[in-house]
């Protein structure tokens, strides 16, 4: 079976890369089972609770997130230096249980994945 991995490496507002990741992850869900999801750079900004994004005109897609597990995706992880850079940690409140790694552990788990889509 083909393992995917999908990477979130942009804001979450300002472009439509993070919703259309998220679309495309849901879909691939229907296809296998072994999926990875990986939150790097500015894609740790997807993870944040309590965003409104009305208030600069986008749509509020961030709170599907909290339904992955329902799809039976639950393997989530976070790059520890992302968020040190952002001003963020392992602490702030995520929409999702993610597993907060160091750079080369994240490298290591993606290492396992055929396809890496990265939005």
């Amino acid at each position: 079976m083909n393992r995917v991995a999908f990477v979130f490496a942009s804001a979450p507002h300002g472009s439509a890369a993070g919703r259309e990741g998220l679309d495309a992850l849901l879909a691939t869900s229907a296809l296998t089972e072994e999926i990875g999801v990986f939150f790097i750079g500015d894609g740790v900004f997807q993870l944040l609770a309590g965003q409104q994004p009305q208030a600069v005109l986008a749509r509020d897609y961030i709170a599907t997130f909290k339904v992955l597990p329902l799809y039976d995706i639950e393997t989530f992880y976070v790059c520890a230096a992302s968020l040190q850079a952002r001003g963020l940690s392992e602490d702030t409140p995520f929409v999702l249980d993610a597993t907060v790694v160091v750079p080369e552990v994240l490298r290591e788990h993606l290492s396992h994945f055929d396809t890496i889509l990265t939005f």
